[in-house]
C-alpha cells in the first residue's frame, strides 16, 4: 500500500492576500521558513523514501527543507504544481471578491475555467492521475509530496467520493500535512487532513 503525505507549502507574505498561482520570485516568509522547518520534522518522522514537489519557489523551498530533515533529495513533479489562475493571476483576493465571476467560483468551481488557465477539473485530473502514478511507483512505501492547498484539496475531494463542486468544504492550511492510502487491490483511504497546525 502506498502512503502519500500531501503538504502544503509554507506560507508567504501573499498567502491569504494575493493570487500569485505560478509568478516567479515569491519565496516563503520569516514564519514561513519556520513553519518548514517544523513540517518537515514531523514528515521525516514518517520514514519517506522519496519527494517530490511542484516547480513553484515556495513549494520547492518548503521541499528542500523536508529533504534536509529526511535525507531525501526532492523531484520536481509538474502534476503537482500550482493552478493556472491565468489572467487572475497576481490580483488580490480583496480585487477578485468584487468580480461577478468570484460568485460562480465558489458556488460551482466545476463549472469555471480561469481566463486563459485551467479549470478546476482539469487540475483534478492532472493531480490525481499524478498520485495513482506515484502509487504505482512507489508500492507499499511513504512518499511525501509538496503542493498547493487548492491541488490538494482537488486530491482529497476525488479520494473521499464528494462531487468536485464541494472540494473548497475541505481546509488545508500552509503548512499542513494530509494523509492518503493507496493500495492497489483496495479501496483508498485519506487518513488524515490539515495535520501539524498549531499556527492555524
Amino acid at each position: 500500500m502506498a502512503r502519500l503525505l500531501l503538504v502544503r507549502h509554507a506560507p508567504t507574505s501573499e498567502t491569504g492576500v494575493r493570487l500569485t498561482g505560478r509568478l516567479p520570485g515569491v519565496h516563503l516568509s520569516d514564519t514561513g521558513r519556520e513553519i518548514a522547518a517544523h513540517v518537515a520534522r514531523l514528515v521525516a518522522a514518517a520514514g519517506p523514501v522519496a519527494l517530490y514537489s511542484s516547480p513553484v519557489e515556495r513549494t520547492w523551498e518548503t521541499a528542500l527543507e523536508i529533504g534536509a530533515a529526511a535525507g531525501l533529495e526532492p523531484a520536481v513533479h509538474p502534476g503537482f504544481t500550482e493552478v493556472d489562475f491565468g489572467r487572475w493571476t497576481g490580483r488580490t483576493l480583496r480585487d477578485l471578491s468584487r468580480l461577478k465571476a468570484w460568485a460562480r467560483v465558489q458556488a460551482a468551481p466545476s463549472r469555471f475555467r480561469f481566463p486563459e488557465g485551467e479549470s478546476f477539473l482539469d487540475v483534478r485530473h492532472r493531480a490525481v492521475s499524478a498520485c495513482e502514478d506515484l502509487a504505482a511507483t512507489h508500492r507499499r512505501k511513504t512518499v511525501a509530496v509538496v503542493s498547493h492547498a487548492d491541488v490538494i484539496k482537488t486530491v482529497l475531494s476525488h479520494y473521499l467520493g464528494q462531487p468536485a463542486d464541494l472540494f473548497q468544504r475541505l481546509v488545508v492550511a500552509p503548512g499542513s500535512v494530509s494523509i492518503l492510502e493507496l493500495p492497489a487491490d483496495a479501496p483508498p483511504r485519506v487518513v488524515g487532513i490539515n495535520l501539524g497546525t498549531p499556527w492555524t
